[in-house]
């Protein structure tokens, strides 16, 4: 790993026993792993401020009114 740097995690037992035995099974690190799943919750994290950023200019409507306005318009 370039640049990589070192740090403490601390998992439950029966999560880290279950990261051991998959890292074991699928021929890979228990650090390779959790860099994957890192990464992809990050990614997951950038789609979203991507989407709250497209989505700024939205008019904010809240729950109660939003209701309300179905039940104005026969909806419910």
């Amino acid at each position: 790993m370039e640049n990589s740097k070192r740090a403490t995690v601390y998992f439950s037992a029966d999560i880290h026993k279950a990261l051991r035995l998959r890292a074991a099974a699928s021929d890979r690190s228990v650090s390779d792993m959790v860099n994957d799943a890192v990464r992809a919750a990050l990614a997951e994290d950038a789609i979203d401020l991507e989407s709250f950023a497209t989505r700024r200019a939205e008019k904010n409507v809240s729950f109660e009114s939003f209701v309300n306005g179905l039940k104005r318009r026969g909806q419910i």
